[in-house]
């Protein structure tokens, strides 16, 4: 009916479509295409009317915010229109009508360099084939699985186009399937060292896979091109911050803030690495910066409920609640919004309240997720089948020998970054972060058919004894850049309790610290808290208390088949007699005794994780039992821990 211009007949279809309340996707489909009748005959109001129902259905749809831009325009209201086309962009690059519509506001706006950009884009969709520019178009929608096998079949009939490959790692990363991602880029760059947009995709799964030195690299390599390109500089500066290198890091940011259109998004960036750093006030400075230029920024609210000691005004909460409720906030946005208000009640005393937006916060994540508690304890049942004593009495001396690491595992928010402060107040050990040499590993030990058959750990039984040796010298060497002059130093990776027994037959004469907290103080703060990634197990009660029980059997199967190589530390003994476990520490490390470990609270270092100013405090007791507060609404965690975790920690 739109393509023989009877608008007048197309809307009174689509409204009786969506009167008759249609799933989500069918909605959806009907909201765009009535805005699109509405523009056509002039209802500019009417248009922007079923925009606004869309956007509230499918925030991140670029399409919606591409015919936005296109009513803005008929509207001659081109500032809006030039920030509905920005918006349509970031959310599907494919749009090219975007692309064009915004080279022409720029152009007439004067601001060349954003117009010689949206041409550039013009021109390289122009220049791919149809189907990829299908599959640019079906990668952006979020039609992921449909995009792959399209993406897949132009690589049958083009093995090597370089173009196919860059696009089907970005599905890779979307899927989470990082590893063939970052193969498929590393080959992209070989096969085209000039290609600027693979090498710039490459960089950016180095830094998210925390190969920073190898990011550095890559990153001046692009500035050398391209010196006053701000995704450049920006993604120099991770690469530095990652590296520990914080005032580097910063001075890119700031580099690169001049010149990008996201100058929100690199002050949360900013207030990232000024928390790292200890310096909270500029932090907070850079958050509330952020979400001045955006105030639906979700991560910038976030961000200061972070920072643990930050305290929102009541202005900001209410600010905050507005924004989680308004139409059209992207879901990102929304999440973030939902933890902020959780830890704004929270300091309030509103428990219930604050219960209530950490309950919709974490369902709105774990739909996304995929999590999947049966796959937890698969992994943890083929550890215990394979890592058996036997094992280790087969295949004992086979690693590297040097003592360097000290491995400090658990759960998130088990008390692992004081121990951490703690041993790096001592002279003769470097602190580093959570460092993912070991899961680097790992993910090479399964292979790339891990969902059907995977090769880890059942190949810790079959693999070359010299493979062993050469692991744990790797891992040493990979690991280097991120230490000082110290003989020791600690990788607090969380996630590798689930590796103890790889880390015994690679680093025989490493020391693994299981960093412990009562099952429900641990997993609620874990509930409460917004990781950046791969915690999923984290974002529902049931799954967080799945995932406990299986830690702890793993961990007892640990202390059966590896006694003594591993020491248990509960946060709440370290709390109750810090001089006592502290000396229980350094004797498990064999370090003499040093007083800075009791005031490590006074040592300056680097620190990412979340406890970051709790732990430049001294010891305090207020956090041990604050869970109760919840307790209440705590009954699906504590059903899902299990009889024998509520029995060993007398949890009624």
């Amino acid at each position: 009916m739109i393509r023989s211009a009877r608008f007048d007949s197309a809307e009174t279809l689509l409204t009786e479509l969506i009167a008759g309340r249609p799933d989500t996707g069918v909605a959806a489909e009907a909201y765009y295409t009535l805005a699109v009748a509405r523009r056509y005959r002039k209802d500019f109001d009417g248009a922007l009317a079923s925009l606004a129902e869309l956007t509230a259905l499918k925030p991140d749809y670029g399409r919606a915010h591409q015919e936005r831009g296109h009513t803005l325009l008929a509207l001659n209201r081109p500032d809006e229109a030039a920030a509905a086309f920005a918006r349509a962009t970031e959310l599907n690059p494919g749009l090219v009508a975007s692309w064009r519509a915004l080279a022409a506001l720029h152009e007439r706006a004067g601001r060349d360099a954003l117009a010689d950009h949206a041409r550039s884009q013009v021109e390289y969709m122009a220049s791919l084939p149809a189907d990829l520019v299908a599959v640019t178009d079906l990668l952006f929608e979020g039609r992921l699985y449909k995009a792959e096998a399209l993406c897949r079949q132009f690589l049958v009939e083009n093995r090597h186009h370089v173009e196919a490959m860059r696009l089907l790692a970005e599905i890779g990363v979307r899927l989470r399937v990082l590893d063939d991602a970052e193969f498929l880029l590393e080959s992209c760059v070989e096969f085209e060292p000039d290609n600027l947009r693979a090498r710039a995709d490459y960089l950016r799964i180095l830094n998210r896979k925390g190969k920073f030195k190898k990011a550095l690299q890559q990153a001046k390599i692009l500035r050398q091109a391209q010196p006053e390109n701000p995704v450049y500089q920006l993604a120099t500066g991770n690469a530095l911050v990652g590296l520990g290198r914080l005032d580097e890091g910063i001075g890119w940011y700031e580099k690169g803030r001049v010149r990008t259109g996201n100058k929100a998004g690199v002050d949360v960036m900013l207030g990232h690495a000024r928390k790292a750093k200890g310096d909270l006030d500029e932090a907070i400075r850079c958050y509330r910066r952020a979400y001045e230029l955006r105030p639906d920024y979700g991560d910038a609210f976030w961000s200061l409920a972070n920072i643990k000691t930050y305290r929102f005004t009541e202005e900001e909460i209410a600010h905050i609640e507005r924004f989680e409720r308004a139409a059209g906030v992207a879901l990102e946005d929304r999440v973030h919004l939902c933890f902020a208000a959780g830890k704004a009640h929270e300091d309030l005393g509103d428990y219930e309240r604050s219960f209530e937006y950490y309950s919709r916060g974490n369902a709105l994540k774990l739909a996304r997720s995929g999590y999947d508690p049966d796959k937890t304890s698969d992994m943890v049942d083929a550890q215990i089948e394979v890592c058996t004593a036997s094992l280790f009495e087969e295949r004992s001396g086979l690693g590297c020998e040097r003592p360097d690491p000290i491995f400090i595992v658990g759960l998130p928010r088990a008390g692992s970054t004081l121990l951490e402060q703690i041993l790096a107040s001592h002279s003769m050990v470097d602190g580093t972060m959570e460092l993912q040499e070991i899961l680097a590993l790992v993910q090479r030990l399964r292979g790339r058919s891990v969902e059907r058959d995977p090769a880890y750990p059942a190949n810790l039984q079959t693999i070359d004894p010299d493979y062993f040796r050469r692991f744990g010298e790797k891992y040493l060497e990979d690991t280097q850049v991120y230490r000082g002059q110290a003989p020791l130093f600690i990788d607090k990776m969380p996630n590798n309790f689930m590796h103890v027994g790889l880390i015994r037959l690679i680093l025989p004469r490493a020391k693994v610290i299981d960093a412990r907290r009562h099952p429900m103080a641990c997993c609620f703060s874990g509930f409460k808290q917004l990781f950046g990634e791969g915690q999923d197990f984290s974002y529902g009660l049931e799954a967080m208390g799945r995932y406990y029980r299986d830690y702890v059997r793993l961990m007892d199967h640990w202390d059966r088949v590896l006694p003594g190589f591993v020491l248990r530390v509960q946060h709440e003994e370290v709390v109750g007699d810090l001089e006592a476990q502290v000396r229980r520490l350094l004797v498990f490390c064999g370090l003499p005794f040093e007083g800075a470990c009791l005031r490590f609270h006074e040592t300056e270092r680097t620190i990412k994780t979340p406890s970051a100013e709790q732990v430049r405090q001294p010891i305090y007791r207020t956090g041990l039992e604050h869970w109760k507060h919840y307790a209440p609404w705590l009954g699906p965690l504590k059903q899902a821990l299990g009889e024998d975790v509520r029995r060993r920690y007398e949890i009624d």
